[in-house]
């Protein structure tokens, strides 16, 4: 399978009751977006390393880099090569002078990781297909009708909408970056669609 590489376009957070992060990586020269939800401790973990913050102690990632840099192993690459029951998967691509192996990884860390050796994260065409959200080009925007303006925060709120309603919700969320609602309502989309 053809590896497609993704960059770090965003790291938002919800002030819900569930403390709800999501980073979103996007699609190098595409529109296409993979939003996944993340604890709060890697949210920290990834912003700290993307804003070049230098904690007074390391942070567990940054041990875990500085271990790896100790014994002369490095981080080529992450791959999120899983998606099951909407839960990803991925694997760090490492290397020594001997050998290169593929170790398994939550993907918040492995993300907190690349940010932290500036390696290229990838992702394969069928997980962007399945949990990816399509953002749409200037064109498209001017074409599109008058938004919905119903607050949705619930699932029951999303059953009562139509799928092209569902569509339109999306579009209107992704334009105030608000990934955590827009998460739902592609999977709401996603539902309907099997």
């Amino acid at each position: 399978m053809k590896k497609i590489e993704l960059e770090i376009v965003a790291l938002s957070h919800s002030i819900t009751q569930t403390h709800s992060y999501a980073v979103v990586l996007g699609e190098i020269n595409g529109l296409r977006r993979l939003p996944i939800v993340i604890g709060g401790f890697e949210a920290q973990a990834i912003a700290v390393a993307l804003e070049r913050m230098s904690p007074s102690r390391p942070l567990t990632h940054d041990l875990m880099k500085n271990f790896m840099l100790a014994f002369n192993v490095d981080l080529h690459e992450v791959i999120i090569n899983d998606l099951q029951e909407g839960i990803f998967y991925s694997k760090l691509v490492c290397s020594s002078e001997n050998d290169t192996v593929e170790i398994d990884s939550r993907t918040s860390d492995a993300l907190a990781l690349a940010v932290r050796f500036g390696c290229p994260i990838y992702t394969y065409d069928n997980i962007l297909d399945s949990a990816g959200i399509l953002m749409e080009n200037d064109e498209k925007k001017k074409k599109t009708n008058t938004p919905i303006t119903t607050e949705t925060g619930s699932r029951e709120d999303l059953k009562a909408l139509s799928l092209q309603e569902l569509e339109t919700l999306l579009s209107e969320v992704l334009e105030h970056e608000d990934y955590i609602k827009a998460i739902a309502i592609r999977d709401e989309i996603n539902n309907r669609k099997k």
